[in-house]
């Protein structure tokens, strides 16, 4: 298959030449095209950023709400039609700022879901202030005597409340990154994709040539991907950074829509099901 099958035409493009979503975008083409998933079969769910415009240049079932509610919609979107394969996209600011209380939260539940989140350390749509993930001293046009709070991090909060699947790549790895969200979208259950991204606008400190110097990527045999003590380690470690799969569940581990109600008996997803007409009117008829 090919990735083109995912192109958009005549879309205008939002976002800075040399910005690091065009590299993403690529690989996460060719990934979904790797794995033989047509467009009818992925959908593709964002918030507000830039990161969270990804799916408005890609052919596939598209939801874009409201800033930091990919993941809820995204884990209704799973339950009433397991089959699909379901991506949640947001930027840093998206995912760990205004999401940063859904994040929690789906973690716990485990939907079969992929959250890609692109990490850039600012907020590029809204020109430039800090983020949750912005170093300390870095100055932006509000944080303009420099950034005082600690950065958020995403890995070891996600290892910590007991993620299924966390990883971390950079945008400009490709060939690191089209193994790893391939790796996230197989898992069967959570998975976190951390993925740094340069802003070649807003910020001039985590740059190509910064994000080169400061990671590492980490060799085969190098981890266990099942010893979650080690995953923490990991997880603090920095910089420089580690870059692949921190953490994986073993095999077996029951998703939130293996344990709704509604599967019990019944394995026909829930869009395929007639609504129950009478039960819902004698409710009805009930609350007068």
């Amino acid at each position: 298959m090919n990735p083109r099958e995912y192109d958009v035409e005549n879309v205008d493009m939002s976002w800075c030449p040399g910005c690091g979503n065009f590299q993403i975008l690529s690989t996460l083409k060719e990934v979904l095209s790797g794995l033989g998933l047509s467009p009818q079969e992925v959908v593709l769910i964002s918030g507000i950023g830039q990161a969270a415009k990804t799916p408005h240049f890609m052919k596939g079932h598209i939801i874009q709400g409201l800033h930091g509610r990919a993941l809820p919609v995204a884990t209704g979107v799973k339950a009433a039609n397991p089959g699909m394969t379901v991506l949640a996209i947001g930027g840093d600011g998206d995912m760990y700022g205004e999401g940063g209380n859904h994040l929690l939260h789906a973690i716990r539940r485990n939907p079969d879901l992929a959250n890609l989140v692109h990490n850039n350390m600012v907020y590029g749509l809204t020109k430039g202030q800090a983020s949750p993930t912005s170093p300390v001293g870095m100055k932006t046009p509000v944080q303009v005597e420099g950034v005082f709070s600690e950065p958020l991090n995403p890995l070891a909060l996600a290892i910590s409340q007991g993620a299924s699947f966390v990883a971390r790549t950079f945008s400009a790895a490709t060939d690191l990154s089209r193994e790893i969200i391939k790796a996230a979208i197989i898992h069967k259950g959570y998975a976190l994709v951390d993925i740094f991204q340069p802003c070649v606008s807003f910020n001039k400190v985590n740059t190509y040539k910064w994000f080169k110097e400061n990671t590492f990527v980490l060799q085969d045999g190098q981890v266990d991907l099942h010893d979650r003590r080690k995953a923490m380690e990991l997880a603090m470690t920095g910089p420089p950074y580690p870059l692949g799969i921190l953490y994986q569940d073993r095999p077996g581990r029951v998703t939130f829509e293996e344990q709704l109600p509604a599967y019990r008996e019944k394995k026909d997803p829930l869009w395929k099901r007639k609504p129950p007409v009478g039960l819902i009117s004698a409710f009805i008829e009930g609350l007068r």
